[in-house]
């Protein structure tokens, strides 16, 4: 274990207490457990799962998901590129538990605000009705990037991927049901998992993060449509951006608490700050099984609400970098098109892959199809499951994966 900084390890064990400190330390001796949430659009009737032959137990706090034994090489796994499924840490996934017990909007908008890599954000469109539309946002363009690829994989619909600033959205003039707020923090959540997050952490980066949460609530507070739902999230520990925060939108911003049952041994702690006794949710390694989180819902009952802009003007401005929507033609396919659950496959010859065959797909390499293969484009699967297009031309088969997605590391195969 890499040394734990002084003045953490000091406020925290305070925090926590004896007991808890104990067990938290004693965490960095074990394995922190692998899991993966299972894609409901894909990964039913028995394909795209990839638990066959694996130890596995349930994630109690999230429907379809799954801790497994020990951690596979996931990059070699076609699925894993086909988005039947998705890597995501167990406590993150609470939000499935969160939304399932909270009253969802039936149509209208929702949107995940600092949404990279997508865990979050394919977790809620799996949870939300088909007519709600899901925009999910990253502020990073670099990110954003991984966010749309991995929003793509999962090929879901009514799926916005933009990368704008909380302020974008404002100016957007959009409302919405319902905002997760997953904002940068401290990242000590993370310590047993990325020994770099320790390196960075300082007080003082700490009471950063903390004013740079509150100008992201702050802002994008206008957007919440009143009655509302805020869900605020962190993988950190400490209360000046969890619990104080909480406290600071509820006296500032005009929002009241929302409490959702848990069960014991699922052995969430609860808040941690003296004379604050709101519902908020923190999962510590080593009495939590997962990694360092705290959320918190609060309702808005009060605040700055924007006038709406409708029709076509909605997301003026927003930088959106995928509609969900990818245009079907005759000359040049999307590649999302091919990851769409809902695809149509009388549109497009198929051809079944090897595992060889498909790893070398995804690698961007070139394969011979059977003969009998129609020219065109195609879609090759594997397992049933679409992978992407190839374009037969007779003599050969031009390879379409996407060339920034390619896997760029050796695999055997």
């Amino acid at each position: 274990m890499n040394r734990l900084p002084e003045d953490f390890a000091a406020y925290t064990r305070e925090l926590f207490g004896e007991e808890r400190w104990e067990r938290y330390l004693a965490s960095f001796n074990d394995t922190p457990p692998v899991s993966i949430r299972l894609n409901p659009f894909k990964a039913t009737a028995g394909i795209g799962i990839p638990l066959s032959g694996t130890d596995k137990m349930p994630v109690p706090w999230c429907w379809n998901a799954w801790y497994l034994a020990e951690r596979p090489d996931f990059t070699a796994d076609p699925l894993l590129h086909a988005g039947t499924y998705y890597v995501q840490e167990a406590a993150s996934m609470f939000l499935d538990e969160m939304m399932r017990q909270l009253p969802m909007p039936v149509e209208g908008r929702v949107l995940d605000l600092c949404a990279a890599p997508g865990g979050k954000s394919t977790l809620m469109r799996a949870v939300l009705a088909d007519e709600v539309t899901l925009y999910s946002n990253e502020p990073n363009r670099k990110r954003a990037n991984i966010l749309m690829e991995n929003m793509q994989k999962q090929g879901h619909h009514n799926v916005v991927v933009t990368n704008n600033f909380p302020a974008d959205y404002q100016r957007a003039g959009m409302l919405f049901d319902m905002i997760l707020t997953d904002v940068p923090c401290s990242g000590e959540g993370m310590f047993r998992k990325d020994a770099g997050s320790i390196e960075e952490w300082s007080l003082n980066g700490v009471m950063k993060c903390q004013q740079l949460q509150r100008e992201i609530v702050e802002t994008i507070w206008p957007c919440l449509k009143e009655g509302g739902i805020l869900i605020y999230s962190t993988c950190t520990f400490n209360t000046r951006e969890d619990e104080e925060n909480v406290k600071w939108i509820m006296d500032t911003l005009g929002a009241s608490p929302v409490a959702v049952s848990v069960q014991p041994e699922w052995q969430i702690t609860g808040s941690l700050l003296k004379g604050f006794d709101a519902p908020v949710y923190r999962f510590i390694p080593g009495i939590s099984k997962g990694e360092g989180l705290f959320m918190a819902v609060m309702r808005k009952t009060g605040g700055a609400t924007l006038m709406e802009k409708t029709g076509r003007h909605a997301a003026n401005g927003l930088h959106i970098l995928s509609d969900g929507n990818p245009k079907v033609t005759d000359k040049a396919p999307a590649h999302a098109e091919a990851l769409l659950a809902a695809l149509d496959r009388s549109r497009y010859p198929m051809v079944e892959l090897t595992l060889d065959d498909a790893l070398r797909y995804l690698h961007r390499e070139a394969l011979v199809l059977p003969p009998d293969t129609p020219r065109g484009f195609v879609i090759v699967t594997y397992q049933n499951i679409p992978l992407g297009f190839m374009k037969n031309i007779g003599t050969r088969a031009n390879n379409l994966y996407p060339q920034e997605w390619r896997i760029r590391r050796g695999v055997d195969h």
